[in-house]
C-alpha cells in the first residue's frame, strides 16, 4: 500500500481537504502529530512522499517546540529521495533547513482568500503546468520566507509576500494552505482577526464564495504532487 508521511505541528493545523485527495487515489497518510509528543521518524524509508504542515511558531523554536530538529533532519532526509510539500511552517522549514531565511512578524500579515501571481518560472513545473497567472488561495501567517536557499526557484508571489512558493528539486513549499476548507475558517477567532486589520465577516464570506475555485485550483495541483508521488513508489 501505498503511503504519505504526513507531519502535524499543530492541533489547529490538520490535514484538512488533503485526507480526502490522498483516499480518491488510494494513498494512505501516516499521520504524526508532532505537537501531541509523538515521534518524528529519522527517515522517511518506506513512504512515497512528505508532507510538513502548518504551526505558528518560527522553523527555528527549538526550545518552544522540541521536535523542530528533528523535523529538520527528516527534510535532509526526504530531500532529492522523495516529494516533498511543505505547507506554511512547513515552507519555512524547507527554506530554513537548506539555507534560506525565515523572519517572524515581517511585514504584513495575511489572512483569508488572497490573491497568488504565479511566475514565469511556473510555466515547466510539475505541479504549476497550465495554470492561469493568478490564482486564489488561503493564507493564516505573520511570519515568512524572506530570502529563498540558493538552489530555489520562486513559483508564486502575493502583493504582501514576495515569497509563496519555491521549488527544490522535487521539493515544494507553499507559504499558503491548499488543504484549508471553509469550514475552518469559520472556526478562526474573530477578534483575532480584527487585531491583524481583518474583517472578520468578510474573511468568512470570501471562503464561502470562493470554495469552489480553491477545491478546482487546488486538488489539481496538489493532486498532480500526489500522482508524482505514485509513479515514485
Amino acid at each position: 500500500m501505498t503511503t504519505v508521511l504526513v507531519i502535524e505541528n499543530d492541533r489547529e493545523s490538520g490535514p484538512g481537504r488533503l485526507l480526502g485527495w490522498l483516499a480518491a487515489r488510494g494513498i494512505s497518510p501516516v499521520l504524526v502529530r508532532a505537537w501531541d509528543g509523538e515521534p518524528v521518524p529519522a527517515s522517511v524509508d518506506g513512504h512515497a512522499a512528505l508532507i510538513m504542515l502548518g504551526g505558528g511558531m518560527l522553523p527555528d523554536e527549538d526550545e518552544r517546540s522540541p521536535w523542530l530538529p528533528a523535523e529538520r533532519a527528516l527534510l535532509r532526509d526526504a530531500h532529492g529521495k522523495v516529494p516533498v510539500l511543505g505547507i506554511c511552517l512547513g515552507a519555512q522549514l524547507l527554506a530554513h533547513t537548506f539555507g534560506g531565511e525565515v523572519l517572524g512578524k515581517h511585514g504584513l500579515p495575511e489572512k483569508g482568500v488572497t490573491a497568488l501571481t504565479v511566475l514565469p518560472g511556473a510555466e515547466d513545473d510539475v505541479l504549476l503546468a497550465g495554470l492561469p497567472s493568478s490564482v486564489l488561495a488561503v493564507e493564516s501567517h505573520q511570519d515568512q520566507i524572506t530570502r529563498l536557499p540558493e538552489d530555489a526557484v520562486l513559483l508564486m508571489s502575493s502583493e504582501r509576500c514576495p515569497n509563496q512558493m519555491l521549488r527544490m528539486g522535487q521539493s515544494w513549499g507553499v507559504q499558503f494552505h491548499p488543504e484549508v476548507e471553509a469550514e475552518r475558517v469559520r472556526r478562526w477567532s474573530p477578534e483575532r482577526l480584527v487585531t491583524l486589520g481583518f474583517d472578520p465577516v468578510q474573511v468568512v464570506a470570501d471562503a464561502d464564495r470562493y470554495a469552489a475555485d480553491l477545491d478546482k485550483t487546488w486538488s489539481l495541483v496538489v493532486g498532480r504532487f500526489l500522482d508524482l508521488a505514485s509513479r515514485a513508489e
